[in-house]
């Protein structure tokens, strides 16, 4: 039976409201861990790292909240190491984007990869963007992208964390990628398997962004859920109306990144429970993919 620890990061600190903060009390309450036994898991939850809710930061607002930030992807970053020194796997129940990066901080010692699967690239740092909000933010700091914030980028030690040809971009929608974004990409040169493949085929784009990691040991999945077309599972934090996956053909992607048995570490991020049906049926949703995505682990 394989081990499972379930990490919880109730944090909206990286932010742009409220909400994400209480995501992983409506998974379990919904019966995230049950339906993960259920599944054949040995399953132990670890309970939460301390919460924060978002507020508004005038002090920083280019990086709004980057103490709270640093210091709970950190206490991530302590758990997940911790259970992946007593073997099994981790699931990560974020919490915004920045939570991820306390999850690739753990992986780093062991020659980690990331797959991220995620519309966003995530490279905006506090001096191409005026709103301050780090979740946008959270893949330049794992690659220690000039500009980002010290305390964040240097979580496993001197940045960074994580070399572009160890991260490959699932789902990836260009088209809304601003141009400072856009310029990194270029520059970087990370893997990525954009959002048409992975609309038309999200199993086989799946087992692309892993064949583009190589030989990497352990590799982290970072599982955002505003990849989702909200008129289709509103499940994100960012109600974009831009079409997304669906949350069927998300739940083919993961089925094939947990079936690779280097993935150690699975982070569900931006999740607001808040916006889908107040009687837990949305969430209930969510719960029955994951849950999934690991039965076929």
């Amino acid at each position: 039976m394989e081990r499972l620890t379930v990490v919880g990061a109730p944090t909206s600190a990286g932010a742009y409201a409220p909400g994400q903060e209480d995501g992983p009390a409506a998974l379990r309450a919904e019966g995230l861990l049950e339906a993960l036994r259920a599944v054949g898991l040995d399953v132990t939850d670890a309970g939460d790292v301390e919460g924060f809710r978002w507020r508004p930061d005038p002090e920083r607002p280019r990086a709004a909240n980057a103490a709270a930030v640093a210091d709970r992807a950190g206490r991530v970053a302590a758990r997940v190491a911790a259970a992946l020194d007593g073997g099994g796997r981790v699931l990560v129940l974020g919490g915004d984007c920045t939570v991820g990066v306390g999850t690739v901080a753990a992986l780093a010692p062991r020659g980690g990869g990331l797959v991220y699967l995620d519309r966003h690239a995530d490279l905006n740092t506090p001096d191409t963007t005026i709103d301050g909000a780090l979740d946008w933010m959270g893949v330049a700091h794992m690659l220690g992208v000039e500009g980002t914030e010290a305390a964040i980028a240097g979580l496993a030690g001197p940045p960074p964390m994580l070399l572009p040809r160890r991260l490959a971009y699932l789902a990836l929608d260009i088209e809304i990628v601003a141009a400072a974004e856009r310029e990194r990409l270029a520059a970087l040169s990370p893997a990525v398997v954009g959002m048409p493949a992975a609309r038309a085929d999200p199993a086989g784009a799946a087992g692309a962004a892993l064949d583009a990691l190589g030989d990497v040991p352990a590799v982290a999945v970072h599982f955002d859920v505003d990849v989702l077309d909200f008129l289709d599972a509103p499940l994100a934090e960012n109600v974009d109306r831009t079409p997304g996956l669906s949350l069927d053909a998300a739940a083919a992607a993961l089925a094939v990144l947990l079936a690779d048995p280097r993935v150690r570490a699975v982070t569900v991020t931006e999740f607001n429970p808040h916006h889908g049906d107040p009687g837990g049926a949305t969430t209930r949703r969510l719960v029955d993919v994951l849950a999934g995505a690991f039965a076929a682990g």
